[in-house]
């Protein structure tokens, strides 16, 4: 697709850009993205905020051309250029710009294309999404756990949502994300004794929260799922982590994305991981066992091997890591390893 889009772009900017707004919005749709991402993609695209609205279903969401969240946008306009979701329907995607707006390089053509396939895309999430699920249907419903996520949706919606899922009673739940398939929602006994359900899989753990909240409960269980690891020698660390035990340490996740450059300290820990095999288990053992002889305790090994594997590694590493300060160096490089490991997550 994108050779196809660069020889177009060669014949016909216009048509060109019109496929890469079609690839674009078919992949977002592959991926089963939200509203929010979807409005965000026509903003960017079109280098103007821009709105979903479906009164019908109490949706409303608006983005700014730099891909901000701002609802606050005063009332529409009817000359703003517009998509229903329906052939026959009301407006329902908007782009915020009048005849005098012009963005170079993006012509009239390239907005009717976003709005059309911005449309296509939020009628594809809004059938999934609002009141398809059977209400039979229980915990395996994914449609009416994405609703009961989603924080753009109505609070009736999420509230027939948590019906469905029968959560209606419940206190307090809490949402799993795991690498593989979707996310979990468990409810959570008054006692607050239960282990949460991950199948083994790696797994970020909500924090219990009202099941009005959960959307927050889910951001957080993704946000713990990016501090997960495999746990085997190359790729150490917690196969589960609890939001609730983070700390500041969740911070760090908003520092570090899919394009974040390494800092040096991350580097030198990978130079060091590819150099020698035992490199990546001996350094996170050292870093978060209790002494040294615990951490050889840990991997198995002599003390006198790990001391001689420390000095090869604090080489590589160009700092000591015996000392509180070094081994807090470590603790923050190996996190940082992690983040970026699983920054698309």
């Amino acid at each position: 697709m994108k050779e196809l889009a660069g020889r177009l772009a060669a014949l016909d900017p216009d048509a060109g850009a019109a496929l890469q707004v079609i690839s674009y919005f078919d992949r977002l749709i592959e991926g089963r993205a939200g509203l929010e991402s979807l409005v965000r993609g026509a903003a960017v695209l079109s280098g103007s905020p821009a709105r979903l609205v479906d009164e019908e279903r109490g949706v409303r969401v608006r983005v700014e051309a730099d891909g901000t969240r701002r609802d606050d946008g005063g009332p529409l306009d009817p000359a703003w250029p517009s998509a229903p979701l329906t052939p026959d329907g009301p407006p329902a995607v908007w782009l915020e710009r009048t005849g005098a707006f012009d963005r170079a390089g993006v012509s009239d053509g390239v907005h009717a294309m976003v709005l059309e396939r911005a449309a296509a895309a939020a009628r594809v999430v809004l059938d999934r999404t609002r009141g398809r699920a059977p209400a039979e249907t229980r915990q395996a419903d994914p449609a009416s756990v994405e609703v009961l996520l989603d924080a753009c949706a109505t609070e009736h919606a999420r509230r027939q949502a948590a019906v469905r899922l029968g959560l209606r009673d419940a206190a307090a739940a809490r949402v799993v994300a795991t690498v593989e398939g979707g996310p979990l929602v468990e409810a959570v006994p008054a006692t607050g004794d239960s282990t949460p359900t991950t199948g083994g899989r790696r797994a970020g753990i909500g924090p219990a929260v009202p099941v009005r909240d959960l959307p927050a409960s889910w951001a957080a269980a993704r946000t713990a799922l990016r501090f997960t690891a495999e746990g085997t020698d190359q790729d150490p660390g917690p196969r589960t982590v609890y939001a609730d035990e983070l700390g500041g340490l969740a911070l760090l996740a908003d520092t570090v994305g899919p394009t974040t450059q390494p800092v040096p300290d991350v580097r030198a820990l990978e130079h060091a991981v590819a150099t020698a095999p035992w490199a990546a288990s001996t350094l996170y053992a050292v870093a978060f066992s209790t002494s040294l002889r615990a951490a050889a305790a840990e991997l198995n090994v002599h003390h006198s091997t790990l001391q001689d594997r420390l000095v090869q590694a604090e080489h590589w590493l160009d700092w000591p890591v015996h000392d509180p300060h070094g081994r807090l160096r470590l603790q923050l490089a190996l996190v940082l390893r992690r983040l970026h490991r699983n920054a698309a997550r």
